[in-house]
């Protein structure tokens, strides 16, 4: 009986000290595509530089349930969300178009519902894009999502999975434009879209503001002229406990705000998707720019 309780002493010891170790851990994930894993890395090089911490890098996790799932099981500690996704597709809250209001009301409805924390915008705003190509917009005369509605019955079109689900998606987009197609829409891998769009088997597709490959190939972002689209400001999510574990980590997420433009995420997207340099290197020479290295 002494050596059954010892034993099972001796067990408690050992998973008490292995969650110890897990719980100084710091991870940061991301989602599935390379602006996610650019940000991602950005966030845990400059968590590593001021916290002199180790950080775990789990990333291209899937999408938003996916990743708000891995942070609330304490999966990971960190990722970067973006507002309209988070009020629409995470709160599933009616679509606003106010950016003060927006993140105000995700903050307070993530500490209220989730008990995560908002930090402040890393400073741009990656809107969905409805995009065609160059040459037709200067054929057709396209400025706008509503000018080209006159076009789409005789058009194809390539969304993503999750534009085509979400509720600020294809759904409310096509209702709000009238829009209508000559076949539904094809569903396709995020990074097949401009390459389906460039060799003419789609016609217009839905794609992010701060894509890279969008001016270098000559393909055209139509204006949401109705303002269907909610701002998607950057954002990390944090799980307090791990603010907790790590002292400074709130003020080094805090030294990020407001840093990182459109543009430069649009030239640091080129950089990975257009020139295929290393996402390590990219958001390397991001933080040394900045002085934050």
């Amino acid at each position: 009986m002494t050596r059954r309780r010892d034993w099972c002493v001796l067990c408690l010891v050992v998973l008490l000290a292995s969650c110890g170790a897990q719980r100084r851990e710091l991870v940061i994930g991301s989602k599935n595509f390379s602006e996610q894993a650019l940000l991602a890395e950005i966030v845990a090089q400059h968590l590593e530089n001021k916290l002199h911490q180790p950080v775990t890098r789990r990333f291209y996790l899937a999408g938003s349930y996916i990743c708000q799932q891995a942070l609330l099981a304490g999966r990971i500690d960190a990722y970067v969300e973006y507002t309209g996704t988070a009020l629409t597709a995470i709160l599933h809250d009616p679509i606003q178009s106010d950016v003060s209001a927006v993140f105000e009301r995700v903050k307070s409805e993530y500490q209220e519902r989730f008990g995560l924390a908002v930090m402040p915008s890393l400073g741009f705003n990656n809107t969905f894009a409805i995009v065609v190509r160059g040459e037709d917009a200067r054929r057709l005369n396209l400025k706008t999502i509503d000018d080209a509605a006159r076009y789409t019955p005789q058009w194809r079109a390539g969304f993503g999975y999750e534009f085509m689900e979400r509720p600020d998606g294809f759904r409310g987009l096509a209702k709000v434009y009238g829009l209508k197609f000559n076949a539904e829409p094809r569903i396709l891998d995020l990074g097949l879209l401009y390459r389906a769009l460039l060799s003419n088997q789609v016609d217009i597709v839905a794609g992010n503001s701060t894509d890279g490959l969008i001016a270098a190939r000559d393909l055209v972002i139509l204006e949401d002229d109705k303002h269907y689209f909610p701002p998607y400001e950057a954002v990390p999510i944090v799980r307090p406990d791990a603010l907790n574990r790590f002292p400074g980590m709130d003020a080094a997420l805090e030294e990020l705000a407001g840093k990182i433009s459109d543009t430069e995420m649009r030239k640091m997207n080129y950089a990975v998707d257009g020139e295929h340099r290393d996402t390590a290197e990219v958001a390397r020479e991001f933080l040394q720019s900045k002085g934050l290295d």
